[in-house]
């Protein structure tokens, strides 16, 4: 038998529907305007109280995502300024937990949002059920069987009875159960209501199928855990383009240029050359921790690390053909999952290969990278990479597409422009040949921006980071004259 209001209440009633609030004459919620909810000019009651989120256009996510603030300047509740202006805070998405989840939609178009929002792998390890009837279905269906994890319900009803409805359910859920609530009414007062009610969130169309999946996580959110850094995926159309060059050279820029604590992991495993271009020779590596996934701590991460900078650590490849390299699709993931703990941005430098870790690894990062080179083979397996990502991930942005060694002399070439219309992705970056910048920085064990900062290919790739990183880099500090005097000696 389900638990009656007085023994569980998820809603934390205060009072019946048909109380003098939801039911009198004067019905604030008919009653209440723009000037009566947000009082007089400049003297806001509400300035610092999360509104109910509405549309796409207003998602505080969406214009993170592009490194500006929320309309209006201020600051959205539970996200840091330096978050908002660009900063470190521009951390990777956190996938949905292993829940189940209900979803009772009043609209087509709603269940079409949400199944769209079900196939997106954030949302891979959750369980959602897609069912027609709003509120009052939800009702019925829990009256003998047991609420899952989350419940979300849509209502098109006016205020008065959406409350009577969510009364209704609250007395079959089970305890545990959040609900959330999809209404057409954008008022302040009902979603003040709401939460008193101990509504888990609410939202009004039109919505966006990243909206909806962010707030599930951020029901599910654990302040203790640690923070996730944005994952970038840096791999090759093709052998020989450069793929490995340019992900040492943009993890170099992330931490040098932006200024943002960086992790390079070298996944080619037997001929990586990250340690090679960096000029380090570490005892351990990425290898070592695919080995022991579920030992993998802070402490033994530092000990595998090579700190290549202040900002920039390394977890090397063995680049040996001794080891055959056994190892469980799983483990790539787990330490990939463990390593984006460790800085704001994790750059995975994958082989060119095609394997099952490796289609997740793409699959799962934050951002893509796919280096190529303006011939034909280059150009099919790009789009068929382009095409897999596409698929796999419907609410993503498409990969960023690097056109590297642009320009051989004597050598035929599709032309830049017929090569992303091919693709349907325009090039974020097209790098000429320059092979002796390249190669000398090859041969000393340092990046373009090292020993030629002022090429054409170290400013296009520090142009690149800017991109992945959605902000500038940190002007300069400035030193005065008369302190540079008293430093001296």
């Amino acid at each position: 038998m389900a638990p009656g209001p007085t023994d569980h209440d998820p809603f934390d009633l205060g009072f019946d529907a048909e109380d003098e609030f939801a039911s009198a004459p004067g019905d604030p919620w008919r009653q209440a305007s723009a000037s009566s909810i947000s009082g007089a000019e400049g003297d806001d009651p509400f300035a610092d109280f999360p509104l109910a989120r509405q549309g796409a256009d207003e998602d505080p996510f969406v214009e993170l995502a592009a490194g500006v603030p929320p309309a209006g300047g201020r600051p959205t509740p539970g996200y840091a300024p330096e978050m908002m202006a660009g900063g470190d805070g521009t951390l990777g998405d956190v996938s949905v937990p292993r829940i189940s989840i209900h979803v009772f939609c009043a609209r087509p178009d709603t269940a079409e949002l949400v199944e769209q929002a079900a196939a997106d792998r954030r949302m891979a390890r959750a369980a959602t059920t897609v069912l027609p009837g709003g509120v009052q279905a939800a009702v019925e269906q829990y009256q003998n069987q047991p609420t899952p994890s989350l419940v979300i319900v849509e209502s098109l009803d006016s205020a008065p009875e959406l409350l009577a409805q969510l009364d209704r359910l609250a007395e079959v859920c089970d305890p545990g159960t959040k609900v959330m609530t999809i209404g057409s009414a954008n008022d302040i007062a009902l979603y003040r209501e709401l939460m008193r009610r101990g509504v888990s969130e609410y939202l009004v169309p039109p919505l966006s199928p990243l909206q909806i999946i962010r707030s599930i996580t951020s029901l599910y959110a654990d302040p203790a855990a640690p923070f996730v850094g944005r994952q970038i995926a840096v791999v090759g159309a093709r052998g020989g383009v450069g793929a490995s060059t340019i992900a040492h050279n943009l993890a170099w820029c992330l931490a040098e240029r932006m200024q943002a604590g960086t992790v390079l992991a070298d996944f080619d495993l037997p001929f990586g050359t990250a340690g090679l271009n960096f000029n380090q020779d570490p005892l351990q590596g990425i290898h070592d921790a695919l080995g022991q996934p579920e030992r993998l701590d802070p402490v033994l991460m530092d000990r595998m690390m090579a700190r290549v900078t202040d900002r920039l650590s390394l977890f090397a490849a063995p680049a040996t053909l001794e080891n055959d390299f056994d190892i469980h699709p799983d483990a790539f993931e787990e330490v990939a999952q463990k390593i984006r703990a460790a800085a704001p941005f994790v750059v995975l430098d994958l082989p060119h290969a095609w394997s099952a870790w490796q289609r997740k690894m793409l699959i799962a990062s934050d951002d893509m990278v796919i280096v190529a080179s303006p011939d034909l083979a280059s150009l099919r397996n790009a789009k068929n990479m382009i095409d897999l990502v596409r698929q796999a991930r419907p609410n993503d942005a498409p990969p960023r597409l690097v056109l590297n060694q642009v320009g051989v002399p004597g050598r035929p070439e599709i032309p830049v422009k017929d090569f992303g219309e091919a693709l349907g992705i325009a090039p974020s970056l097209v790098l000429p040949f320059e092979p002796k910048a390249f190669g000398l920085a090859a041969n000393h064990g340092q990046m373009l921006g090292e020993v030629a900062p002022k090429s054409k290919a170290a400013e296009g790739i520090e142009q690149l980071a800017r991109l992945v990183a959605r902000r500038d880099p940190p002007p300069p500090q400035k030193t005065s004259l008369l302190g540079g005097l008293f430093r001296k000696k």
